[in-house]
């Protein structure tokens, strides 16, 4: 691989196990400020290393530009290392398409920003999802993340960070049922692939709401009686 880009140090985006698999494969790592040195703790050269404050840009060669870009979140891995490091959304640019990562955020004007500098954007990659009212500044409610892909002048907004680790109250599937209803209102594509799938930017974009399925399947009575019957009929 050409490039892995890190968003910040928590350890949900940031694994040990991980980044030591992917450094014999991988020629280069850009990260916010300070997080390099753990990489390099965890026997990453500090030759492939690429570190980047807020609106500082890496080209890695004619075709690729990494710029690091702002998030309200925080960072660090501990007790003592509250904001150590620094932790940032991404732009990435080619010749073919102009890419937003949001990491973690919370909704803030710097999407506005980020858009003016840098947009529009073919897709946005944006955080929905592991939100609640205690740490709303940190995470964005799903109405919010389709503001944020407005405000950042895309054209498809592809949600991620849902429906993984269960750090919330709500649902795992409650990001994408407001997320797609606030979409539709503003009349704005989103890409919804099951994990794995393919997405082609102008070619083919997922669209099915295979999380509907998942609740309908879920909502549907478990048939216990027959099963009490067999084990019945096996009973001496």
């Amino acid at each position: 691989m050409d490039l892995v880009i890190i968003s910040h140090d928590h350890y949900d985006h940031l694994n040990k196990a991980s980044v030591r698999l992917l450094n014999q494969r991988t020629k280069k790592f850009v990260t916010p400020l300070g997080v390099g040195e753990r990489l390099q703790n965890w026997g990453v050269s500090a030759d492939k290393i690429v570190e980047l404050d807020w609106w500082e840009e890496h080209r890695i060669d004619d075709r690729l530009l990494i710029a690091a870009t702002p998030a309200q979140h925080f960072s660090g891995r501990g007790l003592t290392d509250r904001n150590n490091t620094l932790w940032a959304s991404w732009v990435i640019q080619t010749p073919n398409h102009n890419l937003f990562f949001s990491g973690d955020s919370g909704y803030f004007d710097g999407f506005k920003q980020i858009g003016q500098k840098y947009g529009p954007f073919d897709m946005t990659f944006l955080e929905c999802g592991a939100y609640d009212e205690k740490w709303h500044f940190v995470h964005m409610f799903p109405e919010e993340t389709v503001q944020a892909h407005i405000d950042l002048k895309g054209k498809v907004l592809h949600p991620i960070h849902w429906g993984t680790y269960n750090l919330a109250l709500h649902s795992w599937y409650e990001p994408m049922q407001r997320l797609a209803e606030a979409a539709q209102a503003e009349k704005i594509e989103i890409a919804t692939p099951v994990v794995g799938e393919t997405t082609l930017f102008g070619v083919y974009i997922p669209r099915t709401p295979w999380w509907e399925t998942l609740i309908a399947e879920a909502s549907q009575p478990v048939v216990a009686d027959s099963v009490k019957g067999s084990f019945k009929n096996n009973l001496p």
